[in-house]
């Protein structure tokens, strides 16, 4: 990774935050989209792409360098306006906001309410980062959880899930578990661990995802 190109984009943004207009989408050939552990995580659903890491720093400078109201407008254009790793570079780069700074929140909120309605498992687990961790509603967090299980994204990619996880997050995996059990479908490890004492595996652990492949949302349930 170009730590030097991150460190001179961190002081230009820094300076000049009109900057990440154009170095956001320039992290990419500037640093690299590889994942940063390739072995563990080769599609950077936990641990990220290079490329992430650079503009969760380019985020951060935003976020210090802008009033809360000029930084929720910036992330949400940089956000709308950008491709698939723009937006997870958003998202990533939440977990720096100022938990007190309400317009960035609630724009925050709004940015991972539209990333868990796709279907890319980079951006639901980016969704469900730090940030997702700390202010979702437990009923949104609920579903994003049942999502990732649903979509195979490793359950360690959710932040904070033995911290949020309560009695309703376990009755509804249980059920997804029964479904899917009747259905003749893999049951994994992440599922099993989730819907409690009893529940046996019928997959080995989770295999990695293509990000290109869509699938169907669980079925929602209240």
């Amino acid at each position: 990774m170009n730590d030097g190109w991150i460190t001179e984009g961190v002081a230009a943004v820094t300076a000049e935050p009109a900057r990440i207009a154009e170095l956001f989408p320039a992290a990419g050939r500037a640093v690299g989209r590889e994942p940063v552990d390739p072995d563990g995580d080769p599609l950077g659903l936990v641990h990220g792409t290079f490329d992430d890491r650079a503009r969760e720093e380019l985020v951060a400078a935003l976020l210090a360098a802008l009033p809360p109201e000029d930084a929720a407008r910036e992330l949400g254009d940089l956000y709308r306006y950008g491709d698939d790793a723009e937006r997870r570079g958003v998202l990533r780069g939440l977990s720096a906001a100022d938990p007190d700074a309400e317009p960035i929140v609630a724009a925050g909120l709004d940015l991972v309410a539209d990333a868990l309605r796709t279907n890319d498992p980079r951006l639901v687990a980016a969704a469900l980062g730090p940030f997702g961790a700390r202010h979702l509603d437990q009923h949104a967090w609920r579903h994003g959880v049942l999502k990732v299980l649903f979509m195979g994204i490793p359950l360690v990619a959710v932040a904070d899930v033995d911290r949020r996880r309560d009695d309703e997050l376990t009755r509804m995996v249980a059920g997804l578990v029964a479904e899917r059990r009747a259905a003749s479908r893999d049951i994994s490890e992440d599922m099993a661990r989730l819907a409690g004492r009893g529940v046996q595996t019928t997959v080995d652990p989770t295999p990695a995802l293509d990000p290109t492949t869509t699938a169907h949302d669980p079925e929602q349930e209240d």
